[in-house]
């Protein structure tokens, strides 16, 4: 995905903390195990979160060993050892960084080389989970139609996204799935690409880049988007915050617990408020 699914640092415990670092290098050592070594070069952060909330619906529990890697190679850290679920999640990455970069190619004609290293990985993850790659490639081409159409509707352009999330999650949970873990997710996907749009927003200008809030609000800059639409911006953000708060706590989990409620209601309008914040020191 993009990389904002983080915790808020200040208020994660130290247990969840040394979790979300074990967790992470956990999903990089499964992306090796069933894409290759070069692929896990597209981890992000919100690949960790998958797998904290993933094992807790799921109720597996994380065996945790202290090992090295390539890029710690001198120190052991905490990692999550490899199993089926984060197996699944190092393809489900795998997937989404491809299309990412695909979708990068179109937007900002770059990106050839990137792909081109990532073939491989992608044609293994595309076989171990062919549905869950069909899935993502409906959504990116909905979402191209749209940007294509030049929509300015929030709304409807966040929707095949958002909706990619949902599926993919409920591929993800199988009979632990519901209505509201879809909803949760559905309402992630949606944060995740709004909150892309308001942090690309100049760079999209700039290079001609569709981008939804410049098409619904047509400011010339993230500054000026900010001065004029603070409380817009804030109440489109807040109506999401609330669908995940709304969803989650219908949702039973097992343990860990702590980690996913940081990210979900301390991280998410945290990354939020601080790129939101970019726009109001100018102000």
């Amino acid at each position: 995905m993009f990389g904002y699914l983080k915790p808020d640092n200040p208020y994660l415990y130290l247990k969840d903390e040394t979790l979300y670092k074990a967790l992470y290098c956990g999903i990089c050592k499964s992306i090796g195990k069933v894409c290759g070594q070069i692929p896990r070069m597209t981890l992000t952060f919100d690949m960790a979160f998958m797998s904290a909330i993933s094992h807790n619906i799921l109720g597996v529990d994380i065996t945790i060993n202290k090992e090295r890697c390539i890029a710690h190679h001198i120190k052991k850290r905490p990692v999550a050892k490899p199993d089926d679920i984060s197996l699944m999640l190092g393809a489900v990455n795998v997937l989404l960084a491809y299309y990412k970069v695909k979708d990068d190619i179109v937007d900002e004609k770059k990106g050839g080389l990137k792909s081109s290293v990532l073939k491989r990985g992608y044609k293994k993850a595309k076989k171990l989970y062919p549905k869950i790659d069909g899935l993502i490639n409906t959504c990116y081409v909905d979402l191209r139609k749209l940007e294509m159409e030049n929509s300015s509707s929030v709304d409807i352009v966040c929707d095949p996204f958002a909706k990619m999330l949902e599926e993919v999650s409920t591929e993800v949970f199988k009979d632990k799935a519901s209505d509201y873990t879809r909803g949760l997710f559905y309402g992630i996907g949606k944060w995740i690409y709004l909150i892309d749009a308001l942090d690309d927003y100049d760079k999209d200008i700039k290079k001609g880049s569709f981008n939804v809030l410049y098409n619904a609000y047509k400011e010339n800059s993230f500054v000026n988007l900010i001065s004029n639409h603070k409380q817009d911006i804030f109440y489109i953000f807040s109506g999401i915050f609330s669908q995940i708060a709304e969803n989650f706590k219908n949702i039973e989990t097992k343990f860990n617990t702590d980690l996913v409620v940081n990210i979900l209601t301390r991280g998410i309008p945290n990354t939020t408020n601080k790129i939101i914040s970019k726009g109001i020191k100018n102000d």
